[in-house]
């Protein structure tokens, strides 16, 4: 006990002293005065500081460097290059790469088409999903939804792994047609884009359903029974009525599927084949393979930029949204 208390000592001295300090600082009156909601407000915000803007800056930086081999392997963008003078190196050559190389324009163009169908797919999927859903029982709604959640319990990887003992050869799919008389020879899914398309869906379905549901579910329905009362047939009353007031929720659930489906890596890597060209995958191949980090960071930074713009668009078509209803 005695060795254990006077190697704590220290330690605990250290630690008084430390806390005196920080106490004497701006920085700690600051956070004294911080209180109630600027403090709730500012937990959030110090949270994507930390952990979006600042990797953000981080890989910006990176993309203006030139590849070295070294570790790291780039160029810093500050160099002495005397006792007293220093050097700001940085350049847009990774940019430009990206432009005139097509291997880079065809991967963002084929992760867009990927990504745009997917969400039209989900979309087309999780509407009536959903509507059913908020037209259901009160008493059968929770089990729906847990139903919709329940495939997030299991790891992402694991679900997409299960996907290939379905679709490939000699999977459960091509067993149960063969075994059925409906097919002779097994059929190819896997390695297709149709596999990568099944993936992206399954995995991505529950975040167009979520705020459909949401939305639907908020739904006046003596609206539909009032146009119904003037003769107003059911499809009539769906388009005229429903599909518009639920607009908000589709377009929620098309950015929350789009976005992250245009950066996907996991599924293309394990359900598609060589010819499904995709960002997330050439972005791997530069940081891993080929260990050109300044060409991946540009690959990422244009990306970025690229998914502003339906960011935008959304909080553009909200703010009218929320000044309609005002």
């Amino acid at each position: 006990m005695g060795s254990e208390d006077t190697s704590a000592g220290p330690i605990l001295g250290r630690v008084v002293l430390w806390w005196r300090i920080f106490r004497a600082t701006p920085a700690f009156r600051i956070a004294t005065r911080i209180t109630g909601r600027p403090l709730v407000i500012s937990i959030p915000y110090l949270w994507l500081l930390l952990f979006f803007v600042i990797p953000f800056v981080i890989v910006l930086k990176i993309s203006f460097a030139e590849s070295r081999i070294a570790m790291p392997p780039y160029s810093p963008m500050f160099e002495w290059v005397s006792a007293r003078v220093g050097q700001l190196k940085f350049t847009f050559a990774n940019y430009a790469f990206l432009w005139e190389d097509a291997l880079y324009r065809n991967a963002y163009l084929s992760s867009m088409r990927i990504a745009a169908i997917s969400t039209i797919l989900c979309l087309l999927v999780g509407y009536p999903m959903a509507y059913g859903m908020a037209r259901s029982k009160p008493s059968t709604r929770n089990i729906l939804l847990l139903l919709v959640v329940l495939p997030f319990w299991t790891s992402f990887l694991l679900r997409v792994y299960a996907w290939i003992g379905l679709l490939k050869n000699n999977g459960v799919i091509n067993n149960l047609l063969m075994s059925l008389g409906i097919i002779d020879e097994p059929i190819v899914m896997m390695q297709t884009d149709f596999a990568v398309y099944l993936g992206i869906v399954y995995s991505y379905l529950p975040f167009m359903i979520l705020p459909l549901y949401s939305t639907l579910e908020k739904l006046d329905n003596t609206l539909l029974e009032a146009a119904a009362d003037l003769g107003c047939r059911p499809m009539k009353a769906f388009l005229k009525i429903t599909l518009p007031l639920s607009m908000p929720g589709i377009i929620a659930g098309c950015m929350l599927v789009f976005i992250p489906a245009v950066g996907e890596y996991v599924i293309p890597a394990l359900l598609g084949g060589p010819g499904t060209l995709m960002i997330g995958r050439v972005l791997w191949d530069e940081f891993f393979a080929n260990r050109d980090w300044p060409v991946a960071s540009a690959v990422a930074v244009f990306m970025l930029g690229l998914l502003v713009v339906p960011i935008m668009l959304f909080q553009h078509f909200e703010k009218r949204t929320l000044e309609a209803r005002k």
